[in-house]
């Protein structure tokens, strides 16, 4: 089902949720996307692309979000400390990559093979050692007020738009898809509480990023939204079509009234979703090889990762993946490792990551896709430097890694150093706002470029800086 969600609040304890909108099935007139259509309806702006010339600017077209919810640690992927104390450095060791003197976390052999694609960031820093609120700080670029918050709101004065959001509002939709896509669920703590930052806050509820929740692995996965119930065949909605065009060449007066008139433009909307060929398509993961499926992992973290691709293939500007809990492993199956860190990361998070996040570089590298599409790999923070007592690691904000790939990224490239115990950063330090600059400097947008909030009042799209020793 496809969702435009309210966010409310956020992995370590929780309790509430909303859902503004859910659209499925058809209505007596054979739809109810066209509600969703009006709600989403803005004017677009003919933005002309600043004449920055400067390293990766716009050279993405598209960018990929990779979250990976709970906090993936710094120690165990781009950072490891091999010479540090046991009780810092963990069980696991580091490997060699293709890159010399670029190693990574032995846990990571595939992703190991790609670093040739990638910038490493080790010094990012968000002071913030709460899941949902150090978490809308990465969505979103800015802190929350104030740090260290877990089970906050979302509410003033934290109601910066994520990353998607603004993307909704830059971009208009295209062929009957939206400029940006989460999938294949919401972020949240524990009791389904959800994080704040994964909505559009003070743009408006229209430029929402729209969620599909969808378990892509399944056999007979299909979107709702997107597909036609079984009691309607093509020909039934081709007749409620010229019906529609009917009921509008008759009512003219009526197509005037205020609140109405666009009625017929939204409908038409619904319409190109559910009979349109390009925004299906994207959906059809049966379209793929089992090769290529096989490749990124028949689970739902893989199959979410390929079917982003697609997506973006498709034309959707922003897609972000979140890492989904599973219920019958341990922590939930999440990066939120305080204890079991070790066998979770060995038995279940690492090998599905490391076989997905290679496959999507590689299959992005071999379709000539990787020099124009922005991938990002990243979660809420790291993980403290020594090990606890039940053999897991806390929260840490003071110092992790991050991955940016593709278009407009230096290749093979380490930014940023962290100290002997990959607790603090020594140079080279990221903040989030940072990266949310870099992010939208690559899709051609300067930080200085103004949205404007519900009342009209303009605001930077951040207030960061671009990493410009990152770009090429």
């Amino acid at each position: 089902m496809l969702v435009v969600p309210a966010v409310s609040t956020p992995l370590c304890t929780g309790s509430s949720r909303r859902e503004a909108l859910r659209v499925g099935g058809l209505s007596a007139l054979g739809l109810s996307l066209p509600g969703l259509m009006a709600s989403v309806a803005r004017a677009q702006p003919n933005r002309a692309l600043p004449s920055d010339q400067s390293p990766g600017f716009g050279r993405a077209k598209s960018v990929i979000l990779v979250w990976l919810l709970g906090g993936p640690p710094q120690h165990e992927t781009w950072d490891p400390k091999p010479g540090a104390p046991r009780e810092i450095r963990g069980e696991f060791g580091q490997i060699e990559s293709v890159v010399p003197g670029i190693h990574v976390g032995e846990l990571m052999p595939k992703t190991a093979l790609h670093t040739d694609k990638l910038s490493v960031l080790r010094a990012v820093v968000t002071k913030d050692q709460a899941h949902s609120s150090s978490g809308y700080q990465m969505l979103t670029g800015v802190p929350h007020q104030p740090l260290s918050q877990e089970n906050v709101t979302s509410k003033a004065p934290n109601l910066s738009p994520s990353h998607a959001a603004m993307m909704r509002m830059l971009r208009p939709d295209l062929d009957g898809l939206p400029s940006s896509i989460v999938l294949p669920y919401h972020i949240a703590n524990d009791g389904e509480i959800l994080w704040p930052g994964q909505n559009a806050g003070i743009l408006g509820r229209q430029f929402d990023p729209w969620l599909i929740p969808c378990d892509p692995s399944r056999a007979d996965f299909r979107i709702p939204d997107l597909s036609l119930p079984d009691e309607i065949s093509r020909q039934r909605l081709t007749s409620r079509r010229h019906l529609l065009s009917a009921l509008d060449a008759a009512g003219q007066p009526v197509a005037r009234t205020p609140g109405i008139g666009s009625f017929g433009h939204h409908s038409q909307k619904a319409f190109e979703l559910l009979a349109g060929q390009s925004a299906r398509r994207a959906f059809e993961l049966s379209e793929e090889s089992d090769a290529v499926r096989d490749r990124y992992g028949r689970n739902r973290f893989g199959q979410s990762m390929l079917l982003a691709r697609r997506l973006t293939e498709a034309g959707v500007s922003l897609v972000q993946v979140n890492w989904t809990k599973v219920e019958e492993v341990k922590n939930n199956g999440s990066w939120d490792t305080h204890k079991n860190h070790f066998s979770d990361l060995r038995d279940h998070l690492m090998p599905r990551m490391d076989l997905a996040y290679s496959a999507l570089l590689e299959d992005l590298e071999q379709r000539n896709l990787l020099d124009e599409t922005l991938v990002v790999w990243l979660g809420e923070f790291g993980h403290t430097p020594r090990v606890n007592g039940e053999a897991g690691r806390d929260h840490w904000g003071n110092c992790f890694s991050i991955a940016l790939a593709g278009a407009g990224i230096k290749r093979g490239f380490v930014h940023g150093e962290s100290d002997a115990h990959a607790a603090f950063p020594l140079s080279g330090v990221v903040s989030p706002a940072d990266v949310t600059a870099t992010i939208f400097h690559c899709l051609g947008y300067e930080p200085e470029t103004l949205l404007h909030d519900q009342t009209g009042r303009p605001f930077p799209l951040t207030r960061g800086e671009v990493i410009r020793e990152i770009l090429a």
